[in-house]
């Protein structure tokens, strides 16, 4: 397939096509009512400009990388739509914090249409930032350089992860300041404009579905689910009451999934609102997100959420089985009956912990031996962690390349084991508080001398489970502060490292490094809000 540039790009319009939708007549807020979507185009931009680029992205959708400037940017600023484009801005709802909102809708958001990539697979292309539609409420639609940096860089380091996730093809300034109060405490500021392209086969959302139940609109409820069931689970054959029920377990499976990674590389999501989870069990909507580094199971890195903590770290996975409840009771309108949907939560309860269960092994260099056993052990280490506040991805790396070695050399085993968590903790040994992994450490070396692979195989295996480089919060502010002064070697050079986060690239140790003092209560990398 050959490469074009975006602008150049035949773009389909599936969702705006075969959906009931409005010509929204201005971007007013309003309560738009028995509408999937508002047809609205995006407000142009000053000084459009390439800030990044996702070069693996772009040449699976078939892109060529553009200019700094011309009109492939224009188009991923907005202030371009082609005549294959049909912009739109969706309607949905969704709880927030557990409490009903009411109508939501992209705000900030307008998607382009559908591109189809080199695999033939179609992809909806949304820019965040891309100015006020009917869904705006009293925001302005755009979005600063700090937060769509942040949004663009973790979209695709979580894909090279291996997290289902949504991803991120531009990040482009605007050239335009907006005002922002960060953390909602009175101290508004202008601050540099940028969009996000993202890319998804879809962004449709748990909201989509609850804002046509809740107003009533069973038509468009059905409409919805039929279309998501044609595009997007088209093995489960054609739409009906059976069907639905299906399709609903199998988005139970793919949040389940989906929340086992962030569980087992240490993601903190911040907002699981409704409204932010995908119909198709991808990461979407990066905010106030962060990385644990101590491992801690109450942090949250969101202000917002200060007060409850009911997204911290380990609230994720109830909140997930909680928000997909409530997509049950939009989703059972259309069987008649919401008990019907219920096996959907038993799946995602096996699901998760099977997922869990397996990555976990696979990070600790076991195999299935001895099933009951091994959930005892991998409960401990969970609990011993949580005790020990050392920094998690530190300690798994340094456990991959220590425990084969030790298997191989047996003697100074716990001076070893004290290497390894000086390294990795942010509490100065000696302390009690590293008792509990000490301990399971030498119950997990006793477990894994029975494994039957060489210690050079189980070695290698472990680092393709433990990644190195995780995006830090502190070092996705060190990228934004130099990009908001000009300088994008930070960022691109990042960009790369991440790409690449099992590979040990001893040149980059500074981006594997442990959150540095200076760090610990600095705005932007311990807490954030859903300004950020």
């Amino acid at each position: 397939m050959p490469t074009q540039q975006l602008h150049e790009a035949e773009f389909k319009n599936s969702l705006v096509d075969e959906l009931r939708g409005e010509i929204a007549p201005d971007a007013r807020p309003r309560q738009v009512r028995g509408y999937t979507y508002s047809r609205i185009n995006p407000t142009p931009v000053r000084d459009p400009h390439l800030l990044a680029w996702a070069d693996d992205l772009g040449k699976f959708l078939g892109l060529e990388k553009p200019a700094e400037r011309g009109p492939t940017i224009d188009a991923l600023a907005g202030n371009l739509v082609t005549e294959s484009m049909k912009p739109f801005a969706a309607r949905y709802a969704g709880h927030q914090f557990g409490n009903w909102a009411g109508q939501l809708g992209d705000g900030r958001a307008i998607s382009l249409g559908e591109l189809t990539a080199t695999d033939g697979s179609t992809w909806e292309i949304q820019l965040k930032g891309a100015g006020p539609t009917p869904y705006s409420r009293r925001a302005d639609g755009r979005a600063v350089l700090r937060s769509s940096l942040r949004e663009f860089v973790c979209s695709e380091a979580m894909h090279y992860l291996g997290v289902p996730t949504t991803r991120a093809l531009s990040l482009v300034a605007t050239g335009d300041m907006v005002v922002r109060d960060m953390f909602y405490n009175g101290n508004a500021k202008p601050e540099p404009g940028a969009i996000v392209a993202r890319v998804a086969p879809t962004f449709i959302r748990f909201g989509n579905f609850q804002m046509m139940a809740a107003a009533g609109e069973l038509d468009n409820l059905r409409a919805l689910a039929d279309y998501v069931i044609l595009h997007h689970y088209p093995e489960l054959g054609p739409p009906s009451p059976e069907v639905y029920v299906k399709w609903y377990e199998e988005i139970c499976l793919r949040t389940a999934v989906m929340v086992a990674h962030w569980m087992t590389v240490g993601f903190v999501h911040g907002v699981m609102n409704t409204d932010n989870m995908s119909i198709l069990g991808l990461t979407i909507d990066y905010g106030p997100y962060g990385w644990l580094e101590p491992y801690d199971l109450d942090w949250t890195p969101n202000t917002t959420d200060f007060g409850s903590r009911r997204y911290a770290f380990g609230q994720q996975p109830q909140i997930a089985l909680w928000n997909l409840a409530r997509l049950a009771e939009a989703l059972g309108l259309l069987v008649g009956d919401v008990e019907k949907m219920r096996p959907g939560l038993d799946v995602y309860t096996t699901t998760f912990e099977s997922t869990r269960q397996q990555i976990l092994m696979k990070k600790l260099g076991l195999t299935a031996l001895h099933p009951e056993e091994d959930a005892h052990l991998t409960g401990g280490l969970l609990e011993a962690l949580a005790e020990s506040e050392v920094d998690m991805t530190i300690f798994f790396r340094q456990l991959s390349h220590l425990a084969p070695e030790l298997l191989a050399s047996p003697e100074a085993e716990a001076d070893r084991f004290n290497e390894l968590l000086a390294a990795a903790t942010y509490v100065p040994l000696p302390s009690p508080t590293h008792a509990p992994l000490l301990k399971w450490l030498g119950h997990y070396l006793v477990r894994l001398r029975q494994e039957p692979a060489s210690p050079d195989t189980i070695k290698a295996g472990m680092l393709r489970a433990n990644p190195k480089y995780v995006l830090r919060n502190y070092i996705a502010q060190k990228a934004i502060e130099a990009a908001e002064k000009g300088d994008l070697t930070y960022l691109h050079t990042l960009m790369e490292v991440l790409k690449s986060p099992f590979d040990e690239q001893p040149e980059h140790e500074e981006f594997a490094a442990k959150r540095p003092e200076w760090a610990w209560d600095m705005p932007g990398c311990a807490t954030l809000s859903c300004s950020s």
